[in-house]
């Protein structure tokens, strides 16, 4: 089945009946999931549908001590696999003592994401990820499924968005992310993000968008 045809199939399913055909459709999949202001959405979907599922957490070693914790939280919670995925120790470093978030955060998003992700992804046949056509302009163009470069891309939640989220996080008692409350609507490094809403307080003063894991 091409792209085309997967596309207008899953169309017309919710997010998890999706979830459901993806295991009759693909073989090895990579779940990865940031524990973002909106992740107990997906995870939840896919703990329904699959519980032994393992997830990737990409550990950049600049996350937030509150995105720890809410993984900590989830994990237990949802009896979650995790795996963290981590930068090269070396080149991690470097962008800590060169503090390359600052003078190149594209740089420092393809060491400490884009490189690690890269050396796992080719063992797997579809890569899911929780983006919303809601987020950015550049996913405001995406379908259920994509071909990016050699893995097709998975997006569940593609026609739902962060108010359709959040209800679902409260009606199935999951908690919120711990900066929601203080007004971080998207969070990802601490270096690279502030208080904002949707995301709008990532990489500000910056054009920068995407990390680079999904352009």
């Amino acid at each position: 089945m091409n792209l085309e045809e997967l596309n207008k199939k899953y169309l017309l399913l919710s997010p998890e009946d999706r979830i459901h055909e993806l295991y009759k459709d693909f073989g090895k999949v990579l779940f990865t999931s940031s524990f973002g202001t909106t992740s107990a959405f997906l995870l939840h979907l896919f703990h329904k549908v699959k519980p032994n599922e393992t997830i990737y957490f990409l550990d950049t070693t600049y996350h937030f001590n509150e995105t720890i914790e809410y993984k900590e939280n989830l994990t237990q919670l949802l009896n979650l696999k995790v795996i963290d995925v981590k930068p090269e120790v070396w080149k991690n470093n470097f962008t800590n003592q060169d503090r390359t978030w600052n003078s190149d955060p594209d740089l420092c998003c393809s060491i400490n994401k884009v490189e690690p992700i890269e050396k796992i992804k080719v063992n797997f046949d579809v890569w899911v990820s929780g983006l919303m056509t809601s987020q950015t302009t550049h996913r405001q163009n995406l379908k259920v499924f994509e071909l990016k470069e050699d893995i097709v891309k998975f997006y569940p939640l593609i026609d739902q968005n962060e108010k359709i989220a959040k209800e679902y996080i409260a009606q199935h008692n999951l908690p919120q992310h711990p900066l929601l409350s203080q007004g971080y609507s998207s969070v990802g490094c601490f270096h690279c993000t502030v208080a904002g809403k949707g995301r709008s307080g990532r990489w500000v003063n910056k054009s920068k968008t995407e990390c680079g894991l999904h352009l």
